[in-house]
């Protein structure tokens, strides 16, 4: 069984930083993409990046391209989003998924999530 359990969300001002990880189990985190996703108060649920199962691909959203940096862990099954110079539009529960760029949409295999909050 597939599971993502997400932390690292936290209510920060703008311009602030925070680390999210996301510890996975149940299945060989090695040999798959990874991605972030994110759902706004009342917004649908939205990409924000995904990495290659050997990190050698990265993709970004637009709206976080230059700001948010996706990493993984092989070795701690762990998948991580750095994110800098936060908005408060990217105020969001932010889940991670078992998912690549062109796959089946909403990805089914995703975490509990965790709330970030940019607000001064």
């Amino acid at each position: 069984e597939v599971q993502l359990v997400e932390s690292g969300g936290d209510l920060v001002q703008p311009g602030g930083s925070l680390r999210l990880s996301c510890a996975a189990s149940g299945f060989s985190f090695s040999s798959y993409a990874m991605s972030w996703v994110r759902q706004a108060p009342g917004k649908g649920l939205e990409w924000v990046s995904s990495m290659g199962s050997a990190s050698s691909m990265t993709r970004y959203a637009d709206s976080v391209k230059g700001r948010f940096t996706i990493s993984r862990d092989n070795a701690k099954n762990t998948l991580y989003l750095r994110m800098n110079s936060l908005k408060p539009e990217d105020t969001a529960v932010y889940y991670c998924a078992k998912w690549w760029v062109g796959g089946s949409w909403p990805p089914v295999d995703r975490g509990q999530g965790t709330q970030v909050t940019v607000s001064s």
